[in-house]
């Protein structure tokens, strides 16, 4: 049955702080394609904070395209990778399905059926935003290949900190602390079964540190927080900004690693086995522990979003993942 234009609402992010919502309009989906209607999406609050400012270095331009953005760096662009909707239109194996796919925030659009990944059972549509983060913290373990019972450190505990704090935990024998400077994510450690502390306060002679707090300050405990020969795996994405690294002093002679990882790529120890596909469903199985959801702010309605912005970036805002309704 063919579908009639509709229209659609999207957040474009137009200036330095500034978003709008613009309409635009939808003709029939293609063949291959699905009509997908938003249920969810969520911010990135550390990606999408340097988005909304402007703050993504010419150079990368390319690399940080999201996969269905709309626009240009620096601006207007619109946005996004966390979105959750009903299919609406497509192959009836999928019509009347929830789905996650990388796309903005926008109330419907057509998309590629291969961009469209069903939700496991038992995922609450609701939970399943986080499915992007996830992603990237799994591919951190992977890039760390963490051996049983290390001393294990996640400096930085954002939404990103969070997940790989407890992938971690995971990790047999392993004892895992949380850092942060704000002490009410003692709360999410809790939640997950690992330890907490201030910087100033937490245990050194780690045998592996993730960084995800995309600050110099952050970076400098993580490499304090090291044992002799340890690494520090670089997560945060510090956008147009530098950042000085305490190479001085005893780095050398601890013989300390900083390596990166991002989720632009494969990790090198799964890139014979797992295609992006098939990395994004093993993160999304791993969103099956109600505990999870203690990441999810209280939800903002989508209308309501380009004058709540500021609040949420707001670096005193305490928000982990706002998540977002339609």
């Amino acid at each position: 049955m063919a579908v009639a234009e509709v229209k659609a609402e999207a957040l474009w992010y137009v200036g330095p702080g500034c978003a709008e919502i613009r309409a635009e309009s939808l003709a029939p989906p293609a063949a291959g394609m699905v009509r997908v209607r938003t249920l969810y999406t969520a911010l990135s609050r550390g990606t999408e904070s340097l988005v909304a400012a402007g703050r993504v270095p010419e150079s990368e331009h390319q690399r940080m395209r999201a996969p269905l953005m709309g626009g240009t760096f620096p601006f207007p662009v619109k946005y996004g990778y966390a979105n959750v909707g009903r299919v609406e239109a497509g192959p009836s194996s999928l019509v009347g399905k929830d789905v996650f796919s990388l796309a903005p925030h926008q109330t419907l659009m057509d998309l590629p059926e291969g961009m469209v990944v069903l939700l496991p059972d038992g995922i609450p549509a609701s939970r399943a935003v986080l499915s992007a983060n996830m992603e990237t913290a799994l591919n951190a373990m992977w890039d760390a290949e963490p051996a049983d019972g290390l001393k294990i450190a996640v400096v930085g505990a954002g939404v990103l900190g969070a997940l790989v704090g407890f992938l971690a935990a995971k990790v047999k024998g392993a004892e895992v602390t949380l850092v942060d400077i704000n002490p009410a994510r003692a709360e999410i450690a809790k939640a997950f079964g690992i330890g907490f502390a201030k910087p100033e306060d937490a245990p050194g002679d780690r045998d592996l540190v993730f960084h995800t707090s995309a600050s110099a300050a952050g970076l400098t405990t993580a490499l304090n927080l090291c044992a002799d020969e340890a690494t520090v795996l670089e997560l945060s994405w510090y956008g147009a900004g530098t950042v000085p690294v305490p190479l001085g002093g005893a780095f050398h002679s601890r013989r300390l690693k900083l390596i990166s990882s991002q989720v632009g790529k494969v990790a090198p120890s799964r890139r014979a086995t797992f295609t992006y596909r098939k990395r994004l469903e093993a993160a999304m199985a791993l969103l099956a522990d109600n505990r999870l959801d203690a990441l999810l702010a209280p939800p903002v309605k989508f209308t309501e979003l380009p004058a709540r912005l500021p609040d949420i970036f707001a670096p005193q805002s305490g928000i982990l993942c706002q998540l977002i309704t339609y």
